[in-house]
């Protein structure tokens, strides 16, 4: 968010058009970026149990290398089914449906600031020539709002005074306003022009430091959410981590990517509105969740 977005302004800055050559050179930045990353994990120590597993393996090699072949297999393939069986087995469980607008929410705001939002910044007729550059700042303002919002929150919610339910309301309205702005501060025809400019005029006169605050809420409202999403779902599921997660950055990835389908035809204050519902209905689905965790805990000390 930091380093590809200041590519961007970098090389798309005081540009009316963004030709296909930037537009490859970025997305084959990205890619390398990306497989770097992701071979950095053949570097990551194993744990002591699985060296211990390691060695016993290694023993058995001497007895009969066919063998351990075919249990190893068999062993992964039994854990797959183990692990879907517990994914189907969770998506039933009353937390995780209540917990579903939450992340749907995480996942459409996910697409509206790394691609919608951007988009409409561009596409807006009164930022002139450098609104293609402001495309790359809008971003690093983003990222700079997850950052503090993610180190802040995570600092605060050690503190028992700070409920992960503040830290959620607190971010549905930072959103709230962040949308209330962006509607009177872009064009409403912004995400649905295409490579073309704006025709509508918003309520306001459109202003680069009123979208860059935007931009800025738009990063800290998202962390509020997101944090506390891998905090509750962390505490509820200890035992069954890896499932949980699957099923949040599942149910968040098909939201964004169904966002991402209707953001080019919808009007910007449709999306707004989607979002403002959604981000209601998922904060009072958090703290209804937040409630049956301190009653099940009360139970239990009783």
């Amino acid at each position: 968010m930091l380093f590809g977005n200041l590519y961007i302004y970098l090389d798309w800055n005081g540009k009316s058009e963004i030709s296909d050559s930037s537009r490859r050179n970025i997305f084959l930045f990205l890619l390398v970026a990306s497989i770097l990353g992701t071979l950095s994990f053949l570097v990551l120590r194993m744990s002591h149990h699985e060296e211990e597993m390691l060695s016993e393996e290694e023993g058995q090699l001497l007895l009969s290398t066919r063998t351990m072949y075919k249990n190893r297999a068999n062993t992964a393939l039994q854990d797959t089914r183990t692990e879907f069986q517990t994914i189907l087995r969770l998506l039933k469980t009353k937390t995780i449906m209540l917990l579903s607008p939450c992340m749907v929410y995480s996942g459409l705001e996910l697409s509206f600031y790394s691609g919608v939002y951007g988009t409409c910044i561009g596409a807006t007729a009164h930022f002139g020539e450098a609104a293609k550059g402001l495309i790359g700042i809008s971003g690093i303002v983003v990222g700079i709002g997850e950052i503090i919002g993610g180190g802040l929150f995570g600092l605060l919610c050690k503190n028992s005074r700070f409920r992960r339910t503040s830290v959620v309301f607190l971010g549905m309205v930072v959103h709230f306003i962040a949308s209330y702005l962006i509607f009177l501060n872009i064009p409403d025809d912004a995400p649905v022009v295409g490579e073309f400019t704006t025709q509508k005029n918003p309520f306001l006169s459109p202003s680069a430091s009123i979208a860059l605050l935007c931009s800025f809420l738009l990063g800290l409202g998202d962390s509020c959410f997101n944090t506390q999403l891998y905090s509750i779902l962390g505490y509820v599921y200890a035992e069954q981590s890896t499932p949980a997660f699957a099923i949040f950055k599942f149910i968040q990835s098909v939201s964004a990517a169904v966002a991402f389908f209707y953001s080019g035809y919808l009007l910007l204050k449709w999306q707004l509105l989607l979002l403002v519902i959604l981000g209601f209905t998922g904060t009072l689905c958090f703290f209804v969740v937040e409630r049956m965790q301190d009653f099940s805990m009360d139970s239990q000390e009783y």
